[in-house]
C-alpha cells in the first residue's frame, strides 16, 4: 500500500497516532509531502518526528518542503560561520533549530541539512496504472520543470491549479491548509468535515493534504492510494 501524509510540522504525537492507526509494513510505502520540521507548539519534537521517519519499517519518500528548505538553509548557514559570527546571526525564526541542537551534535545536524538538500521536489510514481505526482505547494508536468519556490511555495496561478490540476496525473499536495480554502467551497469537495479535513477538486486529480498540523487546532492527515481511506491523528 501507498500512504500520503500531510504537513506534519513538528508534532511527534500527532505522526505517531498515524502510524499506529496505518500500521506499515516493510512492503508498504509512506509518502511524506513536506514541511515536517517547525511549529508545533509547546509539544513540538523535531528530533522525534526525524527519527520516527527515518525508522518506519516501509519505504520513506520524503518530499522537500519550505520548511524543511529554510532549515536546512540555516543550519548550513550557521555552521559555516565562525563562534563570533553565529552570535551576531538572527535566530532561526522558528523553534526547530535551538531545540534540535540541544539534543544532536553539528555533525548530526548538518548531514540532516544535506540530506534536506538533497530530497525531491516532485516525485512521479506509476500505482495501479494510473500516474501520480507528489510535491509540497504544487506539482508540474514532468515535462515542465519549474524553479525551486514553484514546488516549496506555489505561485499566482494556484487557485486555477487547485481547480484543473495537471492533465493526465493525480496530484498530492500540501503546504495550503485546507481550512483556508474558503473560496472554494463548492468547487473542491471536502472528504470528510470541511475544517481541517482532505479536499479534492472536482475532477479528483487534486487532492491537498495540509489539514493544520502544527497549529493548536489541527490535525495530521493520512490517505491510502489504493484504498483510499483515510486517516486523522484525533481519531485513532
Amino acid at each position: 500500500m501507498h500512504y500520503v501524509i500531510g504537513d506534519i510540522h513538528n508534532e511527534a504525537k500527532k505522526l505517531q497516532s498515524i502510524l499506529n492507526q496505518i500500521k506499515i509494513k516493510p512492503k508498504d510505502s509512506l509518502i511524506v509531502l513536506g514541511d515536517i520540521f517547525d511549529r508545533g507548539g509547546t509539544e513540538a519534537d523535531p528530533v522525534e518526528v526525524y527519527f520516527m521517519l527515518s525508522g518506519i519499517q516501509g519505504e520513506l519518500t520524503w518530499i522537500r518542503g519550505n520548511h524543511d528548505q529554510w532549515l536546512a538553509d540555516y543550519v548550513q548557514k550557521y555552521y559555516a560561520q565562525s563562534e563570533r559570527k553565529r552570535r551576531k546571526m538572527a535566530p532561526y525564526a522558528y523553534n526547530t533549530f535551538e531545540m534540535m541542537r540541544k539534543r544532536l551534535t553539528q555533525a548530526d545536524m548538518l548531514h540532516i541539512a544535506e540530506q534536506i538538500q538533497q530530497l525531491p521536489l516532485q516525485k512521479e510514481m506509476i500505482i495501479d496504472g494510473k500516474s501520480y505526482l507528489f510535491a509540497h505547494a504544487m506539482t508540474s508536468h514532468p515535462a515542465v520543470i519549474h524553479k525551486r519556490g514553484y514546488y516549496l511555495m506555489g505561485n499566482s496561478s494556484l487557485d486555477y491549479y487547485f481547480l484543473y490540476g495537471i492533465d493526465g496525473y493525480i496530484s498530492f499536495v500540501g503546504h495550503t491548509p485546507a481550512s483556508s480554502v474558503v473560496w472554494a467551497e463548492h468547487k473542491l469537495v471536502s472528504l470528510d468535515e470541511m475544517s481541517c479535513s482532505i479536499w479534492k477538486n472536482d475532477k479528483s486529480n487534486v487532492y491537498l493534504m495540509d489539514c493544520g498540523s502544527g497549529f493548536e487546532s489541527g490535525r495530521l492527515a493520512c490517505m491510502c492510494i489504493e484504498t483510499g481511506e483515510r486517516f486523522y491523528s484525533d481519531e485513532e
